[in-house]
């Protein structure tokens, strides 16, 4: 007989609380597998598709599409052991919980559910998780694919972990705990992601009354307004910015992409002077540890940028950024950004940056003072490159020129550190032969 389990909107993480409902991927009677995607969801973090932890027939779904639930809602429910069903599915189940799964419901409904699948919970207890390899050395707790996928793209092994959730459940918290000593003991990036302010689609539920409109804060709208918060709150930040000759940064760019092979983009070659700058005053790749009352610095940047989505702003993260070149770089900016624009950016390209870029001058402005993504500790600020009336040589002459700002956390460094540094991008910019010191 066919047990009917109801499967919850999973914590996906990063302290979210709802999700909207995008695209279900199966309809009510298809037959699914253990881990299988089966609905598509918009957080305020990224665009997520949510596995089940089941195997067996859909017998029912909850909300149409654009509809948002709140974490431990149902989700659907599946037949396991239906008819219909795959043999595997009838018996077994994944035991790939998501993060915070089952844990909400009241009691009764918990005890219901655990005799319909008490098999599925022993057979899974038993079971190394997928993704051990089978090792005979004693499974790893039951954990979310989400959080094995962020453990997997940082290099974490699970099992030199100690779960906090249910059972010695792994928990998404864990991860990012053990991310975060990593980061103190080694020089490895911690986890900091933004999405800064971007004008976005009006959302459904906007409503006007008498000449009023309103609009909720949710989604990316609400963790930008949760993100920046926090930072202003947080962080003492200045700001010092410069104006600089961009003449022969372009002129190297255009003898660069006349050679044979890949195109060298401009916000490459900022990228490359950034990581430049920052192995010359590292104290900017850092952020603040206010519990321990310690400056974390990174040996490794892992650098932010701004990328423009139908969805609104996301900032991706090119990872070992200063390990690059600038034709690697331009690679890892068009993936990053074409996975943007399709949807397809996973939650660890958009975690762990450790300073950020923000060529805020594709929208034609010449200035901005942005506010800082927190917990890093500064922010560059790129604006158009025009021509301009500039004193060059000696002489008054039209020269691209670009305004360079720093905003920075001052608990780090003091001004002339800042000023150190914005003054090497500078230099860097005006003169691109001065990287060359760096090789």
């Amino acid at each position: 007989m066919a047990q009917v389990l109801e499967f919850k909107l999973p914590d996906l993480g990063e302290g979210l609380t709802e999700a909207e409902i995008v695209r279900w991927l199966v309809q009510v009677g298809d037959v699914v597998a253990i881990d299988q995607p089966v609905v598509e969801v918009e957080t305020a973090k990224a665009m997520v598709e949510v596995p089940c932890p089941y195997g067996g027939v859909v017998t029912a779904r909850y909300g149409e599409e654009g509809t948002e639930l709140p974490v431990g809602a149902p989700l659907l429910t599946v037949a396991v052991g239906a008819p219909a069903a795959d043999t595997d599915a009838e018996t077994e189940g994944s035991g790939n919980v998501l993060v915070g799964y089952g844990t909400g419901a009241p009691p009764a409904r918990r005890r219901r559910v655990r005799r319909m699948a008490a098999d599925v919970v022993t057979s899974v207890a038993d079971a190394p998780a997928p993704g051990t390899g089978g090792r005979g050395d004693g499974p790893v707790p039951v954990i979310s694919p989400l959080v094995r996928r962020l453990a997997r793209e940082n290099g974490l092994e699970l099992r030199e972990l100690t779960g906090s959730g249910r059972d010695g459940l792994i928990l998404r918290a864990d991860v990012e705990k053990a991310l975060r000593a990593a980061a103190a003991q080694e020089a490895t990036a911690q986890e900091a992601t933004l999405l800064p302010p971007a004008t976005l689609p009006t959302p459904t539920t906007t409503t006007t009354t008498d000449g009023v409109t309103r609009t909720p804060l949710r989604g990316i709208r609400g963790a930008v307004a949760d993100k920046l918060s926090r930072s202003r709150r947080e962080i003492p930040d200045a700001t010092c910015w410069v104006d600089a000759d961009a003449t022969e940064l372009m002129r190297t760019r255009a003898a660069m992409n006349a050679a044979a092979g890949p195109r060298i983009s401009v916000l490459a070659l900022l990228a490359r002077i950034c990581t430049a700058a920052l192995a010359r005053f590292p104290e900017l790749n850092s952020s603040v540890d206010m519990e321990a009352r310690e400056v974390v610095r990174f040996d490794r940047v892992h650098l932010g940028f701004a990328a423009q989505t139908e969805r609104g702003l996301v900032v991706p993260v090119a990872r070992d950024a200063g390990a690059r070149d600038a034709e690697a770089l331009s690679a890892e900016f068009a993936r990053l950004t074409e996975a943007a624009r399709a949807g397809t950016l996973t939650p660890g390209d958009l975690t762990g940056g450790t300073f950020t870029l923000n060529n805020y001058g594709v929208f034609g402005v010449d200035g901005s003072t942005p506010i800082i993504n927190h917990p890093e500790a500064a922010m560059l600020g790129v604006g158009r490159i025009m021509p301009k009336p500039w004193v060059h040589e000696g002489e008054l002459a039209v020269r691209q020129v670009v305004q360079l700002s720093l905003t920075f956390d001052h608990r780090v460094c003091d001004g002339g550190t800042a000023g150190g540094f914005l003054r090497y991008v500078a230099d860097c910019v005006e003169q691109p032969a001065v990287l060359l010191r760096n090789l």
